[in-house]
């Protein structure tokens, strides 16, 4: 059975959301390419990172276009707010987060969410919380992740449209980064795995 009080929490997040949209559509009046990314809070004050429209599109996700589209942020650095960590993009980011054993697996709904994810990198970097570690266990990794592997929780939206093509609601989801602490120091994002829809009820609005 499906909480009442969570089905609630996400129907008001998903009522921020379209007011959000309709707001910054308004005042780019549908010219800034930026106010395709806004970030809101729920009523909980937690943030979450919306997508107003997606790239990738199609009943079959083509995996070499994100790949290329990730590419765009190798060198590039981001802060986590809550800890102040600095995350690196690397240049296996790009490769892994689409040919990842996780990724392969992935289908439906989630392996969408993922491939529209690319656009919103920094912004899950800068929202990421509740950091957690773990020692490195593969060999492999025993120079690129020398220093071991951090954990931390992030949260998106991506919005759904009905047959005509109208918006009809967002899906909210849960996700974990990935992030590799290698030899030099430097902390790098490595895939983004975990990625759950956080209610299986539809969000009417």
């Amino acid at each position: 059975m499906v909480d009442i009080s969570m089905q609630c929490n996400i129907m008001l997040v998903s009522n921020i959301l379209m007011a959000q949209m309709r707001e910054e559509l308004m005042r780019s009046n549908g010219e800034d390419k930026e106010c395709n990314i806004s970030v809101v809070r729920d009523e909980d004050g937690n943030k979450i990172v919306v997508v107003n429209d997606v790239i990738f599109k199609g009943k079959k996700i083509v995996w070499e276009d994100v790949e290329r589209y990730l590419k765009r942020y190798v060198g590039e650095f981001y802060k986590i707010a809550d800890d102040s960590e600095i995350i690196f993009i690397g240049t296996e980011l790009p490769g892994e987060y689409t040919g990842s054993v996780y990724t392969k697996r992935m289908h439906g709904a989630g392996e969408k969410a993922k491939a529209n994810a690319a656009q919103i990198i920094p912004e899950m970097i800068q929202i990421a919380q509740n950091g957690t570690y773990e020692s490195n266990r593969k060999e492999k990794h025993n120079r690129d992740a020398k220093n071991g592997w951090y954990r931390y929780d992030t949260r998106f939206a991506m919005p759904v449209y009905n047959d005509c093509g109208e918006l009809e609601r967002y899906n909210i989801f849960k996700a974990r980064l990935l992030i590799r602490h290698s030899s030099s120091g430097k902390k790098y994002l490595y895939d983004v795995v975990q990625i759950k829809k956080e209610t299986s009820t539809s969000c009417q609005v």
